[in-house]
Parts: structure tokens; C-alpha cells; sequence
């Protein structure tokens, strides 16, 4: 008989996803990383942006709340007091990952669409991140709501593209996180973005049921189902709940080792309830938990701007926003703690 607890992948997946632990994503290209530090007067040098994946990696208690970060090409190099960052992290126990997709080009023959380039050389990638200490990877496809949008075509291509990606992971003994991400961008309602999700997923799924993905050994990292930020719509955390969990229980096979959720344009505030809503309805078909970006760093980047004597405030408040961020995943959040 076949040992579930015996295939690496298995086991790394199901870290990934332990309960009231979530996944740091700061895997910013430099260019991303260099804006937000303009946004707040930070210089933008690689030493700078060495400093704050430091600040943010050393930070007081982040092993009780983060079972995994994902990295960058240049920070997974990058080091502190001569430990490269994979080793530092791997030290106090949070699984280091790695962005291995090289962005977004236009759609031929499709305006306004999106694929995601970089299967060219993956391999070779995969490999020299393993031996960094990468244990798993993500890629990143968008999806547009709009007219017309998203179309077939779109969400076969990325469906496709992510699944190539999927199965080179794993031939490495890396776990592939895969992400379609919806876009909050649009005029489009909540239940729009929800039959987005939901089709997006379903394409998704059943190409990679087609080429034999190993779903045990696979995250899914999705969008809330949320009212696109120029629709003038509002929604409650109970019903973007309630339309997510919707869309993933149509669509989302029962053996995917787990779900995390991107933040995707929402503040903090907003990013943590609505996964704190998400977690009290989900019926735990699969383990749900985070993998924010911006709804963890950005508090935590204004207080620290780029001063060492604010690290140790700065860092106190990534502490809290993890913590805060743990509990709504255990659907434990309190506005007022």
C-alpha cells in the first residue's frame, strides 16, 4: 500500500496549510517593491530592499503564525548576518518558497487579456532554487472581468500554462502553489466575480486532472469573490464569504491539499475579516488559510520607513497583523482584540 506520509510533496503541502499558520508573500519583483518604498520615502537600493525582507524575516513570533514564505530571485540570495534568508528561514521553522514565473505579457488576438510568461528554462530554475532550499514555488495568471471578459480562450491558455508549471514543480520535489487570480479591477458585481471564480477554477481543475496533477501535492491560491472596485457596489464580509466559499465548493476538487487566499487590492481590515467570515462558513472541505502580501506588509512598511531605530516598532506590528491574520483564519478574529 502507498504511504501518504511517505511523498515529500504531500508532507510539505500539508505544512503549508497547518492550522492558524499562513504564507507570507514576499515575493515583490524589485520594481513592485521599489514603488511601495517611494510611496513612503524609502530609498529604492537592493540593500534597502535586503533590510525590509529582514525586518519582516526576523521578526519576534513569525514562526507561530507563518508556515511558509515565498521569495523573490534576488531575496532568496540575499542574506542576513551571512545566513542566506532560505537557511534563516528553514532555522526557525517556516518552509522557504520561491515566484517562479516571469509576469504578465498581453494575449494575442485577445485585448485586454493576460498570460504569464516563463516556462522557458523552468527546469533549470527549479533546480538552482531546490538547491537555495526552495521547497515549493508559485505562479501568478490573471484573470480580467470586463466585456467579453474573461474569455475561453484566456482561461484554457492560463489553464494550460499553469499546469505545465504544476507538473515541472513536482518532477523537481518542489509544491506547486498555483494562482488565477481574478482581478478587483472592473465595474463587474459580486456574483459576476463569483461565476469568474467558479469558471476560472473549473478550467483549471480539469486541465490538470487531464495531465495527472497530483493534487495532494498542490495549493490552490485564489481570489475572494468581491464587487470590482468601480462598481459602487458594497458587500458584507458574510456575503463575500458566502459567494467565495460558493464558487470553491463548484469547483475545487476535495483532494487539493489546501487553499490560501491573496488579499488582492483589499486593505488589512477588509482582507482579515473577510477570510475571518470565509473561515466560520467553509464547512473545512479543505484546510483554508492566507497568503497576503500587502495586507501584512503595509502597516508594518509606513512605520518602518526605512529607519533602523523603527524596526523593533515595526516589527511589533507585523506581529500583530500575523496574529490577527492566524485568528480570522481559524474564523477567531475579533475587530476589537
Amino acid at each position: 500500500m502507498f504511504n501518504f506520509l511517505k511523498n515529500p510533496l504531500h508532507v510539505v503541502a500539508k505544512e503549508l496549510v497547518a492550522k492558524g499558520k499562513g504564507i507570507l508573500a514576499a515575493d515583490e519583483s524589485s520594481k513592485t517593491a521599489d514603488k511601495r518604498f517611494e510611496s513612503v520615502g524609502i530609498s529604492t537600493t537592493e540593500e534597502m530592499r535586503r533590510k525590509w525582507r529582514e525586518l519582516l524575516f526576523t521578526a519576534p513570533d513569525a514562526e507561530k503564525y507563518l508556515s511558509g514564505v515565498i521569495l523573490f530571485d534576488e531575496t532568496i540570495r540575499q542574506s542576513s548576518g551571512g545566513i542566506l534568508f532560505p537557511k534563516l528561514l528553514s532555522s526557525r521553522g517556516i518552509i522557504p518558497g520561491i515566484k517562479v514565473d516571469k509576469g504578465l505579457v498581453d494575449m494575442p488576438g485577445f485585448p485586454g487579456e493576460k498570460i504569464t510568461e516563463g516556462l522557458e528554462g523552468l527546469e533549470n530554475r527549479l533546480s538552482e532554487y531546490s538547491k537555495f532550499g526552495a521547497k515549493f514555488a508559485k505562479w501568478r495568471s490573471v484573470i480580467t472581468i470586463g466585456e467579453n471578459m474573461p474569455s475561453k480562450q484566456c482561461l484554457k491558455a492560463n489553464a494550460e500554462i499553469l499546469t505545465k508549471y504544476a507538473l515541472a514543480c513536482q518532477k523537481a520535489g518542489l509544491v506547486p502553489i498555483v494562482e488565477p487570480e481574478v482581478l478587483l479591477d472592473g465595474a463587474h458585481t459580486i456574483q459576476k466575480c463569483e461565476e469568474a471564480i467558479t469558471e476560472t477554477l473549473k478550467v483549471l481543475f480539469n486541465t490538470l486532472a487531464e495531465f495527472k496533477v497530483d493534487l495532494k501535492g498542490l495549493i490552490l491560491k485564489t481570489s475572494m469573490a468581491l464587487p470590482g472596485k468601480s462598481s459602487g457596489q458594497n458587500a458584507t464580509a458574510k456575503e463575500i464569504a458566502e459567494a467565495t466559499v460558493r464558487a470553491l465548493k463548484a469547483s475545487v476538487p476535495k483532494e487539493v491539499a489546501g487553499i490560501v487566499f491573496l488579499s488582492g487590492g483589499q486593505t488589512p481590515v477588509q482582507a482579515t475579516e473577510n477570510l475571518n467570515e470565509i473561515a466560520k462558513i467553509s464547512g473545512k472541505l479543505w484546510p483554508l488559510t492566507f497568503s497576503y502580501s500587502r495586507a501584512l506588509q503595509e502597516p508594518v512598511l509606513k512605520a518602518w520607513v526605512g529607519k533602523d531605530e523603527n524596526v523593533k516598532m515595526a516589527q511589533e506590528i507585523f506581529r500583530k497583523r500575523m496574529q490577527e491574520t492566524s485568528a480570522a483564519s481559524l474564523g477567531k478574529y475579533s475587530s476589537g482584540r
